[in-house]
């Protein structure tokens, strides 16, 4: 069985596209990926994780992406390449390429502006006045795009996405089902015991090669936009606030948080459920392990946790009470020192 379309590569076919050393019979037809427990006849499997070295021995993929300091440990038809995972990845791609099971704007549509006739618009999608869309865009089910919104070329929107009006998607952009781009930032003035609203009229800007997960919200900024760097990844359920600025190349894990007019440095890492508080700056580089919460600046990059380990409840709480005393123990341990230190001027 091949990809769905039919879509098979031989082994020099591959090399030639995404570059890498083929050793072995280049002819060998691949048509899917596997793991190496489970591949067969005309699959690839790739080896990134060494504790699977020894499935090598037994593995029945027809060949295997492989580094080279390990290129030797299997026999069969292969190719070398220094990062197998990445190389994985692009396989995927080769072998399932991207496509809409759908052409031309579907009768439901509401459409208000020009549609390019490589687009590819779904039922009950809604398109405002004044929007740009670039060559090849996909816009799937029940979609909302504001008016004054534009999407770059090649961009995929999959079903239920909402684009505020006034907002900037670059090219080959991938927004998951239920994605809320441009929604109004939490911004309210207090004046006595009542909340004023205040008027969010900056928009959001994503650049390319940007994915965003399922129902996660980008809100839009409150006067200057919200911005997305090129090439971001951002997981499902992430909170990004008004004004943020994220830079190229940054990830963040499901569930991340970014308050208001936060600022990521190119290529950090927020792990799952991490938390960043209002005007804070991360340094390029930074990377946050999961459930961590940053309440100051970073300046340095580096690997930041502020998770507190787990352990049992008893054990848990007794070691909170410890934490609650902290400060006065350091009130203490500073005297003593004074004390101290004046014994021995004395003697």
């Amino acid at each position: 069985m091949t990809q769905p379309g039919g879509v098979q590569f031989t082994l020099s076919e591959i090399a030639a596209r995404l570059g890498g050393d083929v050793l072995g019979d280049g002819q060998t037809l691949i048509q899917r990926l596997a793991t190496l427990a489970s591949a067969g006849a005309g699959e690839i499997a790739f080896l990134a994780n060494r504790k699977y070295k020894s499935q090598l021995q037994s593995t029945r993929a027809a060949a295997v992406i492989l580094a080279p300091d390990v290129a030797d440990a299997f026999s069969g038809p292969r190719i070398v390449t220094a990062n197998p995972y990445a190389y994985y990845a692009r396989v995927a791609a080769l072998l399932n390429p991207a496509s809409a099971d759908f052409s031309g704007v579907h009768p439901s549509a509401v459409v208000a502006s020009p549609v390019p006739a490589s687009a590819a618009i779904g039922p009950h999608v809604s398109i405002g006045r004044r929007v740009s869309l670039g060559e090849g865009v996909v816009i799937h089910a029940g979609c909302s795009v504001g008016d004054d919104v534009s999407i770059g070329e090649s961009s995929v929107l999959y079903p239920q996405v909402t684009i505020y009006h006034g907002c900037r998607v670059g090219k080959r952009a991938i927004l998951h089902s239920g994605a809320v781009i441009g929604a109004d930032g939490f911004g309210f003035a207090p004046e006595g015991k009542y909340w004023i609203k205040i008027p969010q009229t900056g928009g959001v800007t994503i650049g390319d090669d940007v994915e965003i997960g399922a129902n996660t919200t980008v809100d839009r900024g409150a006067l200057d936009d919200t911005v997305i760097g090129d090439g971001c990844k951002i997981d499902n359920l992430v909170q990004i606030a008004h004004n943020c600025s994220i830079g190229a190349n940054s990830v963040l894990a499901g569930c991340a948080g970014l308050a208001g007019s936060v600022t990521l440095g190119e290529q950090c890492i927020v792990g799952g459920g991490g938390m960043v508080s209002g005007h804070v700056t991360l340094a390029p580089g930074t990377t946050l392990s999961g459930g961590s919460l940053v309440m100051k600046s970073i300046t340095r990059a580096g690997r930041y946790t502020s998770v507190f380990p787990l352990d049992t409840h008893d054990e848990w709480l007794h070691n909170a009470s410890h934490i609650r005393r902290l400060s006065r123990l350091a009130e203490r341990i500073s005297e003593l020192e004074k004390k101290l230190k004046q014994i021995q001027i004395e003697d």
